[in-house]
């Protein structure tokens, strides 16, 4: 067969340049078969090719490799079809060249509705062989006061996730970096220091007038810039604005604020108190770093519109080429509270438990709920990129997870505020056996010994009525029983027979119970609620973080598991 060589010393060059000049056969073997399929047939000769190429390009310099690739990027072809559900192919995409990045502030814990830009920048990063940045935007020490737990917090979920960024950046690491970008602004006349209030601005700038510091001349504002820097300025005093177009029919876009003074005595940061005093916003310090870190398609909602209209002035006035935007909608979660204020209100009123308490809709609550990593990313797949708002019901996120976890969820009994009964003991139930999983016989079963004429035997408070009613139950693994009598004010249950097919004809209740001999006080967490009761002591051979099911109750993760109590959290039914 014939190779098309060039492509492979253009993938080659490719790897080399990101992995600084050492190219990973192996890892070029699998771009080459995602382009050129039909050269799995001669996989053996394929493989000999590469790596041949592989080490002319080893021997290259660093430069070389650059020069080379340069010139030989364009080579690699668009890939048209993708095959993550819920992606399509990404406008202007080139393989190998697709940067993206998820761009959180520190200020608070990632949630539900966080998950759409992370996941879907990550997917189409992975997607097209690129680079996925992650971005600490943390250049709000007073108003959205970045914190040192939420840093630690957005890293411990993403590894969570499954998620590894290429790189990691700090925005409050590159002052120096939009200091330096302000002057140049300020050199071209395109920015300026306004010593306007904010209220005597806004007045101004809605009139669609000009701020009186506006054409004071560029040493003037460089001299000023200076004195913002040095302290001379307090907070609120001075402040670099974008000179846009003042007619625009946006005010907000007029003139719009590039960095401020933070008094940072007062507010200090978390990761470099008081060094810096003047602070970029969110459009100045986005525009910069998205062109810096070659940022080549940005995944963010609909309402960053505005902002993109303002960063494209920063563009325009430095002839740099803008990223791809593609907006997706707000996500919302019915009964999933994802508002920060909401959440720290109701932790300080003691109305949350903590930022992982299951009523909440961060991610580290639906961990502490046992929802599966990949259950969230394809969730969040399937809604996709669209630009209209989502919906996401719980019921949507246990179905995903159920598919996941089912398979490997032992199955065990637990009742919740208990009622105790007594059943009449018999031969046929001295030893009880019931399967650790019903698909899986290889891993064993939950074994029961009962002794005595009598055996006491917790249920569910949901079963209470079935029992004084004396109605006929089937007691799961037993048979079926009926109410005959009492002892110490529990009733006794009276073996019928053991035919299941009667019972699911008679549409008898299955209830499930655990023996008082075999039974460990538990703890049921639920959002909003928590049951005492009991489970049955074979959950002991499991671990902290397993999940487990709960016949006829649901799924769950064990928090805490020990001889003598164990605590679980609800996940789902």
């Amino acid at each position: 067969m014939m190779f098309d060589k060039k492509l492979i010393m253009a993938l080659a060059l490719e790897n080399a340049y990101k992995h600084k000049g050492k190219a990973l056969s192996k890892s070029i073997v699998g771009k080459v078969l995602s382009i050129k399929p039909e050269y799995r047939a001669n996989i053996k000769e394929l493989i000999d090719l590469v790596d041949s190429i592989v080490t002319t390009v080893n021997n290259m310099s660093l430069d070389e490799i650059k020069s080379k690739y340069s010139e030989m990027k364009d080579i690699i072809p668009i890939v048209e079809k993708e095959e993550v559900a819920g992606l399509p192919p990404l406008p202007k995409a080139k393989y190998g060249d697709v940067v993206t990045r998820f761009a959180p502030n520190p200020d608070f814990v990632l949630h539900l509705g966080s998950l759409r830009p992370l996941i879907i920048s990550y997917e189409y990063a992975k997607m097209y062989n690129g680079t996925f940045i992650l971005r600490f935007e943390d250049t709000d020490p007073r108003t959205k006061r970045p914190k040192t737990e939420y840093y630690k917090s957005i890293l411990n979920d993403l590894k969570w996730l499954g998620i590894k960024p290429d790189k990691v950046y700090y925005q409050s690491d590159r002052l120096e970096i939009y200091y330096d970008i302000a002057r140049k602004l300020i050199e071209m006349d395109k920015a300026y220091v306004c010593l306007c209030s904010s209220e005597e601005f806004s007045k101004i700038v809605k009139k669609g007038e000009a701020c009186p510091h506006r054409d004071q001349g560029i040493n003037k504002n460089l001299e000023l810039f200076e004195k913002m820097l040095s302290g001379d300025f307090r907070e609120g005093e001075a402040l670099i604005r974008i000179k846009t177009d003042l007619n625009h029919p946006n005010p907000s876009i007029r003139d719009w604020p590039a960095l401020r003074i933070i008094d940072v005595d007062k507010y200090p940061h978390p990761r470099v108190g008081n060094k810096y005093r003047v602070w970029p916003l969110y459009n100045f310090s986005c525009a910069i770093d998205d062109h810096f870190m070659g940022i080549t398609h940005v995944l963010r909602g609909v309402e960053h519109r505005v902002n993109e209209e303002k960063q494209r002035y920063i563009y325009r006035y430095f002839g740099w080429k803008e990223p791809v935007y593609i907006h997706h909608g707000r996500l919302a979660v019915p009964g999933g509270i994802l508002s920060k204020s909401k959440i720290l209100k109701g932790i300080r009123e003691g109305v949350f438990d903590s930022i992982d308490d299951p009523r909440l809709a961060t991610v580290a609550a639906l961990r502490r709920r046992g929802f599966h990593p990949d259950a969230l990313k394809n969730v969040i797949l399937r809604v996709g990129i669209s630009p209209s708002n989502a919906t996401i019901d719980y019921s949507i996120l246990a179905s995903e997870n159920k598919k996941i976890i089912d398979k490997y969820a032992n199955r065990y009994f637990g009742v919740r505020d208990p009622i105790k009964i007594y059943i009449e003991n018999r031969k046929e139930i001295s030893v009880v056996s019931i399967r650790l999983h019903p698909d899986y016989p290889s891993r064993g079963y939950r074994k029961f010994i009962f002794k005595g004429d009598l055996i006491p035997l917790y249920i569910d408070y949901n079963d209470g009525d079935i029992i004084s009613k004396g109605y006929v139950c089937r007691l799961i693994g037993l048979g079926n029983y009926k109410l005959s009598g009492s002892k110490e004010g529990h009733v006794i249950l009276k073996f019928l027979d053991n035919d299941v097919k009667k019972a699911m004809k008679m549409k008898y209740r299955f209830i499930h119970w655990v023996p008082e001999e075999y039974s460990i006080k538990t703890e049921f967490i639920y959002p909003g609620k928590v049951y005492t009761g009991y489970t049955e002591k074979n959950i002991l051979n499991e671990s902290v973080d397993n999940i487990i099911q709960l016949e006829r109750i649901g799924y769950f993760r064990i928090e805490k598991i020990s001889s003598e109590y164990v605590r679980l959290i609800y996940g789902h039914r």
